[in-house]
């Protein structure tokens, strides 16, 4: 809970504004049966009029008072709740930004969505009645208490036995639903990342006809969620009403004790039963909120997992802030992916100089990404050491590294958006004119030119509305506005026709004399023309030579090239 606190105190003036308006609701609630009881015994009982009209009055003053400020106590709550659940997703997304792809990798990011959401709504839920718990419902519970010893004496065994079963039950109602309710958050979990690896990838499950085995996936996790929610829910409907039974029958004590003393008092014996009443309400609010407390704590434990994350990688108190040329050099670099156990690179060494070109060419699952993943530092090499111009990149001052790391995938993504507002991701000062020139390089003019709206054409969600080749030039585009002086190119022409290949091919030789250029492809006619080609194969490196000295001593190279070219 000391997280939610945290997030609380942030807004103490609301919160305290809301406090002040609900101990005066609760205290005008207070007062209501004494002023009953009063009208019963002083007035209806002894006939007198003018008592009844003058504690009636009263008693409406004092409603008009308490219903004022219950609506002004709501407002403040309200608000306040908002505020803390804005803070928490802000601060969860903020965090999310820090974090290395290696953390995102092991909370998985359905799980992020699933905190961001279902969980800081958990935790609102919980700040809203939050006042509730600490301050009217214990105000209203100990007034009742003192009210009933003041007015009705023998009646003090009976609601301590209340209150002593009552507070035992609320123990094992956290003790039991607390870990349900943790459960039941992992199986929102579990449920988002199927629908989500569904609606990714849904254009497959259409094409291979797979949609009964996504919908039993689906079921399968939605039972499961299913299952965990009856069982925190069956534990949350036993305990609640065996506090109303509790309280209930303490009143039929009441009653009969009170038929006991002969009757006498009947305004009080009434206070006293309102009182109890009270309690009964107060406690059933106390139950409630710690129903919403053993919920907000397992979430507000799944969020402080998220804000107490370390990065995987660490930043160094000084960082290096070279003036980056492009020079890039592979040191005995060894590397596997959290949690596997075999090595995605083993010893690769390489350097190239800017202004060169490298190809890089294997076969899938060789290790070529990965290996451009470790220059702007999207991940950490286990074992020896990747600089850019005599810098570890480890060392290096992260946002000047990426801010001269340009990257084209093979998987291009763009955003909801308009393709001016796609294309200024790469520079957001960019002209007109920068941004043609790119488009020209890229050879994405003719896009442009059949879009309705031009620049201003609304793309769909992952540019749903293009074809595979169309998105890949304008991220391609959005990647030379960057103006990179290390420019990686993953397989980012894979979905254009050889004709069109050629063409961005020989743009980008021309565009690209002073930069340092990563070109990773399977097709040996992309990568032939490089200054030096890397042949990869199960992450260790078969030969690292132009294409002519590859052809005649690397046995690895020759065989792509025949299966491709020809003998």
């Amino acid at each position: 809970m000391a997280l939610i606190f945290s997030y609380i105190k942030k807004h103490i003036v609301t919160f305290i504004l809301a406090v002040a308006f609900l101990v005066v609701e609760a205290v005008t609630d207070i007062f209501q049966p004494a002023l009953m009881s009063h009208i019963v015994d002083d007035g209806v009982t002894r006939q007198d009029t003018g008592a009844i009209i003058y504690y009636g009055v009263i008693m409406l003053i004092i409603a008009g008072i308490g219903a004022a400020s219950a609506v002004i106590r709501n407002i403040f709550s309200t608000r306040h709740a908002q505020a803390v659940a804005k803070d928490m997703r802000r601060d969860i997304y903020k965090k999310t930004q820090s974090l290395s792809l290696e953390n995102i990798d092991k909370i998985s990011p359905a799980s992020i969505i699933t905190r961001i959401t279902n969980d800081v709504s958990q935790v609102q839920d919980f700040v809203t009645g939050f006042t509730r718990i600490i301050f009217k419902a214990p105000i209203t519970t100990i007034s009742a208490i003192v009210m009933i010893v003041t007015q009705t004496p023998w009646l003090v065994p009976t609601m301590l036995i209340v209150i002593a079963i009552s507070v035992f039950i609320m123990f094992l109602n956290i003790r039991i639903g607390y870990p349900k309710f943790a459960r039941m958050q992992a199986k929102i979990d579990k449920l988002n990342h199927v629908a989500r690896e569904y609606l990714t990838g849904v254009r497959v499950v259409k094409a291979f006809n797979a949609s009964k085995n996504e919908e039993a996936r689906f079921d399968r996790a939605s039972d499961s969620l299913k299952n965990a929610g009856i069982s925190a829910m069956r534990t949350m409907a036993v305990f609640g009403p065996l506090i109303n039974l509790t309280v209930n029958v303490s009143i039929v004590v009441l009653l009969w004790l009170a038929h006991a003393q002969g009757g006498e008092h009947i305004g009080r014996t009434m206070a006293s039963i309102n009182y109890m009443t009270q309690m009964l309400f107060s406690l059933n609010i106390i139950s409630g909120i710690f129903n919403r407390a053993i919920r907000a704590l397992a979430s507000s434990e799944r969020i402080g997992e998220i804000l107490h994350e370390e990065p995987a990688q660490k930043m160094p108190d000084r960082p290096l802030t070279p003036d980056i040329r492009g020079e890039v050099v592979f040191e005995n670099v060894s590397f596997a992916y959290p949690g596997s156990d075999k090595n995605a690179l083993e010893n690769i060494s390489f350097s190239c100089k800017p202004g060169q070109t490298i190809g890089i060419i294997g076969p899938t699952g060789s290790g070529k990404s990965t290996l451009t993943y470790l220059i702007p530092r999207f991940y950490d090499a286990g074992v020896g050491r990747v600089s850019v111009d005599g810098a570890d990149v480890t060392l290096t001052d992260t946002n000047i590294l990426r801010s001269r790391v340009g990257t084209a995938a093979q998987k291009a993504l763009l955003f909801t958006g308009t393709i001016r507002d796609n294309l200024l991701w790469g520079n957001p000062d960019a002209t007109d004119e920068e941004i043609n020139t790119a488009l020209k390089i890229a050879d994405g003019l003719s896009i442009i030119e059949s879009c309705d709206g031009g620049l201003d054409a609304v793309i769909g969600q992952g540019g749903v509305n293009l074809s595979g080749g169309q998105k890949q030039r304008l991220s391609l585009a959005r990647t030379l506005l960057k103006k990179p002086k290390i420019l990686i190119l993953d397989d980012c022409t894979s979905a254009l026709d050889a004709t069109t290949e050629a063409r961005v091919l020989a743009a980008l030789r021309e565009y690209s004399k002073d930069i340092t250029v990563l070109l990773i492809s399977q097709r040996i006619s992309t990568v032939r023309r490089a200054d030096k080609i890397l042949c990869l194969d199960n992450g260790v490196v078969q030969g690292f030579d132009t294409h002519k000295n590859l052809l005649a001593g690397c046995g690895e190279y020759k065989a792509i090239y025949e299966s491709q070219i020809g003998g």
